[in-house]
């Protein structure tokens, strides 16, 4: 029994040790690859002239995949890459990948990709691609990975409702020259594990300063440097954001909106995201800023 139990025993220990040597030689192949590509990273936001931003973007894009494709990738944080926004939902259950390229002032295109959580360490993601510029009603359907309207996001909240989870995605466009959007929608997942991305689960009054109803995604659309804020406040559990007010008392121009100092916000209810007319107890200078990108 003596020499059975100490068998049994080295061969735990030697798996164990055969496991953690993978991991490792894992963990190194992806530092490896995130060494390489995050030159390219910081020269997609930062490279003066538009082919060289567009180029860095196509080499970080292929680097990034290539690391991913590495087993248990998605415990790998990749803290080097602070030009891209990197987000674990709440439970873990996927992670998010969003950035920008900027051709000029005047046209932003978000690029992204969502990376699911596997147990065999397998690589499965959902790469996200821009679709904003082929619509003229960008809240007007629930989408997929392939016609996404596109957004960096800062903040994911997870609800559940009727045993289904909904998660909550915040995030920001540069938009153009003029304007910057802010949007709120709810992504979830169809019965074949592909991303569905809005639905009708927000509910307000209509006015001229949000989507008009029905509106599958939410919209904050304001002048440009205004900082207008969005995000979510874990303390009241709202989304908070900023009231607006034409500069020129013309609302439909969405160059002229600009924060007046009050909030609106959005509570969870039974299954959507339901108008507070006034939100008091806010801080301006914390809860409701995103994280800088």
């Amino acid at each position: 029994m003596k020499r059975t139990g100490f068998v049994c025993l080295l061969l735990l220990t030697t798996s164990l040790l055969n496991a953690q040597k993978s991991t490792n030689e894992y963990v190194q192949k992806i530092q490896g690859i995130e060494t390489v590509i995050k030159p390219y990273a910081t020269a997609i936001m930062e490279s003066e002239e538009m082919p060289d931003r567009f180029r860095a973007d196509s080499f970080f894009t292929r680097g990034l995949v290539q690391a991913l494709r590495v087993p248990y990738s998605f415990s790998y944080p990749f803290d080097s890459l602070t030009t891209i926004s990197k987000l674990y939902a709440p439970d873990s259950s996927f992670r998010i990948f969003t950035w920008q390229v900027m051709k000029d002032y005047s046209y932003y295109r978000q690029k992204g990709v969502i990376q699911i959580h596997t147990t065999d360490g397998s690589l499965k993601i959902f790469p996200l691609f821009d679709f904003s510029e082929f619509t003229e009603a960008p809240v007007d359907s629930v989408r997929s990975n392939r016609n996404w309207i596109g957004a960096i996001y800062y903040s994911i909240i997870l609800k559940e409702y009727n045993h289904k989870k909904y998660y909550t995605l915040i995030g920001y466009d540069e938009n153009d020259a003029r304007t910057t959007k802010k949007w709120v929608e709810v992504l979830t997942f169809a019965t074949d594990g592909s991303p569905q991305f809005g639905g009708r689960y927000f509910s307000y009054p209509n006015d001229a300063l949000k989507p008009p109803q029905p509106a599958y995604r939410f919209c904050l659309e304001f002048k440009k440097g205004a900082n207008a804020k969005l995000n979510y406040d874990r303390d009241l559990d709202l989304i908070i954001f900023s009231h607006l007010t034409s500069e020129t008392g013309e609302t439909a121009q969405k160059h002229t909106l600009v924060p007046e100092g009050s909030y609106e916000g959005f509570q969870w209810i039974s299954g959507k995201w339901v108008y507070k007319r006034v939100v008091a107890e806010v801080d301006p200078s914390s809860k409701v800023n995103p994280p800088r990108q």
